[in-house]
């Protein structure tokens, strides 16, 4: 294992990013981050708010563009890819957006089955099925499927978010910063659901968050952006003996030490 986040089996991984970087005006978020998912792992990439962990995920899913580095996905280059080939990669992708981001104007099960109708051409009635097998999955009823967004909890949009992301059975899974505004048990409630999903479909996941509680559980590796970077990668058990400063705070939640030096130099 390298300190950029690379393993050192030579199989090709599910994501391999060399050298990307990303800014915006003279905010330098990304500043040539390295990066390797292997094919069924589980990562979860920390680092406190700011630091470009939303940002990295959009630049693979293809939301932004990168202004240089390289992105592959199964060993084939992404960055520049449009139309038809861009379409085959991302509909590979499951994404849990941060705040579940719904569809106000549609119900529970088109919201899930919203992939499976317009990408995949299911018709409505074979949609609406597919969406409350997978509702159940996450714990929600048929009695959740025609209600709407804003008549859920935060937890329940999340878990609708959850449904909707794996309701085409991708092979590889996004989830941004999935425990955002959720008290400690439901925020348990969506950790173990994640779990369960990413296991019975045998995904690759790639999980962005600064809930260090959440990244134990999920992961199987951690790795940490600083600075636009990956400074650590590891897996999760061996992150409390990472013997980085900049990584041994933030995962304690200390004031003092390199981030702090960081932030006052901004």
């Amino acid at each position: 294992m390298t300190a950029t986040g690379t393993p050192t089996d030579a199989a090709v991984p599910t994501i391999r990013v060399r050298g990307l970087c990303k800014a915006f005006g003279t905010n330098r978020v990304l500043d040539g981050l390295d990066l390797d998912i292997a094919r069924g792992e589980s990562l979860a990439v920390i680092g406190r708010s700011g630091t470009g962990k939303s940002v990295l995920v959009k630049n693979i899913v293809g939301l932004m563009r990168p202004d240089a580095g390289s992105i592959e996905i199964d060993g084939k280059e992404t960055v520049g890819l449009a139309g038809a080939a861009r379409d085959r990669i991302l509909a590979g992708f499951g994404v849990l957006f941060q705040g579940a981001a719904l569809f106000d104007s549609m119900p529970v099960w088109e919201n899930v089955a919203f992939g499976l109708i317009h990408n995949r051409g299911l018709p409505r009635d074979e949609a609406r099925e597919a969406a409350i097998v997978k509702l159940a999955l996450v714990g929600l009823g048929p009695a959740q499927a025609d209600r709407y967004p804003e008549e859920l909890s935060t937890g329940m949009q999340k878990r609708v978010g959850l449904a909707r992301a794996i309701a085409a059975e991708p092979q590889t899974l996004f989830f941004d910063e999935p425990t955002t505004g959720l008290g400690p048990i439901m925020g348990e409630i969506i950790n173990d659901l994640i779990v369960e999903c990413v296991r019975s479909l045998g995904a690759t996941a790639l999980t962005i968050t600064h809930d260090m509680a959440s990244a134990r559980k999920i992961a199987d590796r951690i790795a940490m952006i600083h600075e636009g970077r990956i400074i650590w990668a590891g897996p999760a058990g061996d992150v409390d003996e990472s013997g980085n400063e900049a990584v041994d705070q933030f995962i304690h939640g200390r004031t003092e030490g390199p981030i702090r030096t960081a932030v006052h130099a901004a």
